[in-house]
């Protein structure tokens, strides 16, 4: 039977928030205000480190953020946000595991809370075709309205997004020989919970704690 290996992104696969680190780079490059804005990307971090994350609150500030801007002027600035940011910080132990995956056959996406304008790039970046990401809404031109489609890609709506991505692949979750999830984080307990080889991947304290004491393994990637 085929196996199914779903990774979480940020401090997963990265070894940094690239939701957070982008707007790390539009303080940078001036293209917001950069003491009121950095001012509340800091606090949601913090919020969401915290696991008090309103993930819809935090939507609704990061796409009006990116709505600000024509698509072209965006897709500029990502791609300056690839080359100086996201591609210094995809380490060879990340994709040797994902390419473990890949070359295994099994179906391998990326279940990410941080929305499709940021990540789906980066999934590329790194060689993986499926990406359920939070998505934000176009306009027939193609620009960001500002607003989320659905419900956000963050906790238990991690579970509801796996469900609906497996039945438009037409294998249910049980259909699987293996299935993994790799996080980093406590707010993700939901789904690595569901799948048969959860695996905490960089875990923080919360996850380490509740990892072992269930018997998950714990794997660093990014520790020499």
């Amino acid at each position: 039977m085929k196996n199914l290996a779903l990774f979480d992104l940020d401090h997963t696969l990265l070894p940094i928030d690239s939701d957070h680190e982008w707007g790390e780079f539009l303080v940078r490059t001036g293209a917001v205000d950069p003491v009121e804005f950095k001012r509340r990307n800091d606090e949601f971090y913090a919020q969401y480190q915290a696991g008090t994350l309103d993930p819809v609150e935090y939507l609704e500030f990061a796409l009006g953020t990116l709505a600000r801007f024509p698509r072209k002027e965006l897709d500029a600035m990502h791609a300056q946000f690839m080359a100086e940011v996201i591609e210094p910080a995809i380490l060879p132990r990340a994709r040797e595991l994902l390419r473990q995956h890949l070359d295994a056959g099994d179906l391998v996406a990326i279940i990410t809370a941080t929305n499709r304008f940021v990540t789906a790039p980066i999934a590329r970046a790194l060689g993986v075709e499926h990406l359920i990401a939070a998505v934000p809404e176009e306009d027939a031109d193609g620009n960001l309205t500002g607003k989320l489609v659905g419900v956000p890609t963050s906790g238990a709506g991690k579970v509801t997004h796996t469900h609906a991505w497996l039945a438009q692949v037409g294998t249910p979750l049980d259909g699987f020989g293996r299935s993994h999830f790799y996080s980093d984080s406590h707010n993700d307990i939901p789904l690595l919970s569901v799948v048969t080889h959860p695996v905490a991947t960089n875990p923080n304290a919360v996850l380490a704690t509740h990892a072992t004491r269930l018997g998950w393994p714990l794997l660093h990637l990014f520790n020499d």
